[in-house]
This record gives structure tokens, C-alpha cells and sequence, in this order.
């Protein structure tokens, strides 16, 4: 599933259409106010998939220095 999939299209209080712009500071910040009625669109962290680290940020047991 692909995070963008949950990114509202448009704002879920007055059904204003989210510019692409608005969109994307949506993804990144998880939150915005629309510009229309003003509401605070918050995404809840936990409905987007988090990636997994890079490998050479991974630390095994005994790998502290």
C-alpha cells in the first residue's frame, strides 16, 4: 500500500479540494488547516506505514562503542 493512498483529496469538514501542494505539506507534516472553514486536518501517524531504517543505522548487541 503506498502512504500517499491515505492523503485526503479533499478537506473531511467542508469537502474543499486539497490543492496538490496542500497535499504533499499534508504527507510530510500530518497536519494542516484548511483554508476554507478554517478545520485542522490531522493524519493519524499510526495510518501510515513507517520504513524501515537503513542498514547502517541497525545496531546488534554488542556493536556499541
Amino acid at each position: 500500500m503506498d502512504s500517499h493512498d491515505k492523503i485526503p483529496e479533499t478537506c473531511p469538514h467542508c469537502g474543499r479540494k486539497l490543492t496538490p501542494w496542500e497535499q504533499v505539506l499534508l504527507s510530510v507534516d500530518r497536519a494542516l488547516m484548511c483554508k476554507g472553514c478554517w478545520y485542522r486536518i490531522l493524519l493519524d501517524s499510526s495510518d501510515i506505514p513507517r520504513t524501515k531504517p537503513p542498514a547502517h543505522h541497525t545496531f546488534k548487541k554488542g556493536d556499541e562503542k
